[in-house]
């Protein structure tokens, strides 16, 4: 199946948008764009990267350098985004509207996101009030493709007696988004860290005045930003 990506003339496979909207949040995070590292993020096999690779480069998507790594062409970070910007509407509209919890919303909207017709997405974003973000933080890319930056300070890198205000969580894990709710780190809470053991151990953190220990690797996966001392 095909979807037509506003100013691009090739046809773009749901496929295709799937790698390109990976390849999106690998640069985004910091990450080398490995054919390897798209092959553990998408569960495929690395061949199957190869030649989507290769065909991604033919159309104008992507740039491949063997052994350097893959990255967005401009018409190919448009395509990423405008995908990007389905699949956060719709994880909002299904929280918000539909009361699915912020751990249920990314595999329905993985679903969707490449059926809609832009008029379904106009009316989804007009609904919820023209929204900024999503459930986990994560910036909502505008029509006309802009998309506003994330802090990129993690929660484990403050230190002892700092504060800071949740600005995103990781949705990769449902497991983990279960958990961190269940402790009330939702983007926007305030969190304190009240001690950091030493060793790369875990982190004390205060929120809303109830105490909580977090490993940390788990305190990694959230984005804040920090508060004046």
């Amino acid at each position: 199946m095909t979807s037509t990506v506003r100013g691009h003339d090739e046809a773009i496979t749901h496929a295709m948008e799937d790698y390109l909207k990976v390849i999106y949040q690998l640069q985004s995070e910091g990450d080398k764009v490995t054919t390897q590292a798209i092959a553990e993020r998408l569960h495929v096999q690395s061949p199957s990267v190869t030649n989507m690779v290769k065909r991604l480069a033919e159309i104008n998507l992507v740039d491949h350098t063997p052994y350097r790594g893959v990255g967005l062409t401009t018409s190919g970070e448009k395509a990423a985004l405008e995908v990007l910007r389905h699949h956060r509407l719709l994880e909002l509209y299904l929280a918000e509207a539909l009361g699915y919890s912020w751990d249920e919303v990314h595999d329905e909207a993985d679903r969707m996101e490449h059926t809609i017709s832009e008029e379904f997405e106009a009316r989804i974003d007009r609904a919820l009030g023209y929204p900024t973000t999503d459930p986990h933080g994560d910036p909502i890319p505008t029509a006309g493709g802009e998309i506003q930056p994330v802090p990129d300070l993690r929660l484990g890198d403050l230190a002892s007696g700092d504060s800071g205000i949740i600005e995103r969580v990781c949705d990769r894990d449902p497991e983990k988004l279960r958990y961190l709710g269940s402790l009330g780190l939702y983007p926007l809470a305030h969190v304190r860290v009240l001690e950091c053991y030493p060793f790369d151990g875990p982190v004390r953190v205060a929120i809303d005045g109830t105490e909580h220990i977090l490993g940390r690797d788990l305190a990694q996966s959230v984005q804040v930003s920090r508060s004046p001392r």
